[in-house]
């Protein structure tokens, strides 16, 4: 297998308010909506996505959606970066085998990725991963953190666990968070307080590294079914929107900007909204030592990704129609990225 070396060499475009030159790498995070093979798993509520079931979900279904998520991922960044991203953190995958189908694809047979995924309890089966380009990120350790959570009876409710993936990005330490918090079904205000406790124990793994790490770099990723102005990031992780000097440290939300632009992800009833997010830890913002340093975050919102006409004109275009017709869509979310610089040797 030829491998290529993913990190790219710029003298940056005045746009981004360079004038030096920088080595220039992309992470992102995609909810793949509904990625499941097709094997009815009896431990699970996945039969809607079998052959007999309502989506009539087939291998030829099934490998068209893998085309054109790969297709999609290879190219995320491609404005100021030629190479793929580094990191891609993953939701809604029902387990490795469909991981394994999507970097078995043509658009990845040029570079070397490995996978982070593990189990979660959650009751239809779908998980979050880490997708990684093995020539440049190379993993120290990685764990799953349960989200305990029990309904007005005190019964547990099942859902996705907080994936924290630690390792060396081109000789430096950073650690990835995965989430995919749980929705909104029920109803915005009755589900919040789940939300809450995600947070919590967001928060609680970030105080954990910080144990563990002087001043450690850290990203947390992914579908968190809440908007960047929402209590469980101003409340609970009490995010900012821009850089706070006076803080010794803080999680800084680049989203939040383009979320006040009107930027979004996902679309619902005619309203947008910023569930896919990444924020940072402040490290990643005043760099003494020549690290990677954030530079800019953005919603992968292509024209090939959004539905032509119809009721639903502008939104992604997502894999079935209400009525359970293919589409031949990608997923009811646009990816997100951000582009992590460091300053060339001299």
């Amino acid at each position: 297998m030829k491998k290529i070396i993913c990190l790219a060499f710029f003298i940056l475009n005045i746009k981004l308010n360079f004038a030096q030159e920088y080595f220039v790498t992309t992470i992102a995070f995609y909810n793949l909506e509904n990625l499941f093979d097709c094997n009815n798993d009896p431990n699970t509520y996945d039969e809607e996505y079998t052959p007999s079931g309502d989506k009539k979900w087939t291998e030829d279904l099934l490998n068209n959606k893998l085309h054109q998520l790969s297709n999609t991922i290879i190219n995320i960044g491609k404005d100021y970066n030629l190479q793929p991203p580094i990191l891609i953190g993953i939701a809604e995958v029902e387990n490795r085998l469909v991981l394994e189908k999507l970097l078995a694809q043509k658009a990845f047979e040029n570079y070397d990725y490995g996978i982070v995924h593990k189990n979660s309890p959650d009751l239809r089966g779908i998980d979050v991963a880490l997708l990684y380009n093995r020539n440049v990120f190379q993993v120290t350790s990685h764990n799953k953190h349960v989200l305990s959570l029990f309904n007005e009876d005190l019964q547990p409710i099942y859902t996705r666990d907080q994936l924290c993936v630690s390792g060396h990005l081109a000789g430096e330490l950073i650690h990835i968070i995965v989430n995919h918090w749980p929705s909104r079904r029920g109803g915005t205000i009755k589900s919040e307080p789940k939300r809450i406790k995600a947070a919590e124990l967001n928060l609680k793994i970030i105080d954990s590294l910080r144990r563990e790490h002087v001043d450690p770099k850290i990203i947390s990723m992914g579908d968190f079914n809440d908007n960047p102005n929402n209590k469980s990031f101003k409340k609970v992780l009490n995010t900012k929107s821009k850089p706070e000097n006076s803080l010794a440290f803080y999680l800084f939300n680049p989203m939040e900007k383009l979320y006040k632009k009107g930027i979004g992800s996902l679309a619902y009833r005619d309203k947008w909204s910023l569930f896919d997010q990444m924020i940072f830890s402040n490290s990643f913002l005043d760099n003494k030592n020549d690290g990677w340093e954030f530079k800019k975050a953005a919603v992968f919102n292509k024209d090939y990704l959004q539905t032509k006409m119809g009721k639903y004109k502008g939104y992604p275009k997502r894999a079935f129609t209400s009525n359970n017709k293919y589409n031949k869509g990608f997923s009811d979310h646009y990816p997100v990225y951000s582009y992590l610089f460091k300053k060339a040797s001299k």
